[in-house]
């Protein structure tokens, strides 16, 4: 019996074991395909039809998306095509099993504008890396933070799950497991190694995180739960060296990312070795890049077009 519903917690299996997806990932699929299957009220991939996709693209279409002051703009097509993305890797899924339903390749997505990049200027950054104070712990610990971000290429969540023996300090390299569980190898800067280095050495604890909580309430007393530091902290400390850095945009750990990106494309490194370096499964993410980097055509334009006044 081909149930929908037990083919969606099948796939989502398939995303987590098979395809090694994160855990975010996983809920966000689950998500987007469950609220078809209660918006299109099926109960067998039979029932999924073109019509019936082309109906919930237009009803995708009238859903209210980001808040603003006169109300709901309505759901960006950026987001749409996530929900058809889901849905065309469901149906993948189904063709490989020989269940019957549509063709996934029926499914197109929709036209996106070009994404657009959160940059900061090499002077802001420079301020951001020189804002953690270094006669404490913890802002030593921010400094090795801001460092090894800027110098990989991390990705928060990547940065997160670093282990004290990920990193062997005696060489410059280590290696690190990215989405859908991808090794790369990153490369430390002497920045980052002498940050992290000064930051290992005015640690106390035991715990085997690479970077690690520090708080009042927080003890590392055998029992507890690791001191590892989550994403969100990561987020929010970035977020608070940047206002003191006197940094008016938003400013985030993918921003740094975005930094180590178009600092390596503007000193001249080609883009299929920025992809690596970045993680990217599809060189046309890495892409995204190029338009804000390449310094040829600037000069070309300098040079070669008509002064006037």
């Amino acid at each position: 019996m081909n149930d929908i519903h037990e083919l969606v917690r099948q796939f989502l299996e398939h995303l987590e074991i098979e395809k090694g997806r994160s855990v975010k990932t996983i809920d966000n699929y689950g998500r987007y395909l469950n609220r078809y299957v209660a918006y299109a009220k099926i109960s067998s991939p039979k029932d999924i039809t073109e019509q019936g996709i082309r109906e919930y693209r237009l009803w995708l279409n009238r859903q209210p998306g980001t808040k603003t002051g006169r109300g709901h703009d309505p759901m960006k097509r950026r987001t749409q095509n996530y929900y058809l993305i889901a849905l065309r890797a469901f149906l993948k899924f189904l063709r490989k099993r020989g269940i019957e339903s549509i063709s996934p390749e029926r499914i197109e997505l929709a036209k996106v504008p070009e994404r657009s990049l959160d940059l900061i200027t090499s002077g802001e950054l420079d301020r951001l890396l020189n804002a953690p104070d270094l006669s404490t712990p913890q802002g030593l610990r921010d400094k090795a933070i801001l460092e090894l971000l800027f110098s990989t290429g991390l990705r928060v969540s990547e940065l997160c799950g670093l282990s004290q023996d990920d990193i062997d300090m005696t060489r410059e390299e280590f290696s690190v497991r990215g989405k859908g569980e991808k090794v790369r190898v990153v490369f430390l800067s002497d920045a980052a190694k002498q940050a992290i280095k000064a930051y290992m050495k005015a640690r106390k604890d035991m715990d085997d995180a690479l970077f690690v909580q520090y708080g009042k309430n927080i003890k590392n007393v055998k029992g507890n739960a690791s001191l590892r530091l989550t994403p969100r902290s990561v987020e929010r400390l970035v977020k608070r060296y940047a206002i003191k850095a006197g940094i008016t945009r938003k400013v985030t750990p993918h921003v740094v990312r975005h930094s180590f990106a178009t600092d390596l494309l503007q000193n001249g490194a080609d883009l299929r070795s920025v992809q690596a370096l970045l993680g990217h499964a599809n060189i046309a993410t890495t892409q995204v890049y190029t338009h804000v980097t390449d310094k040829h055509l600037h000069d070309v334009h300098k040079r070669f077009h008509t002064k006037r006044g």
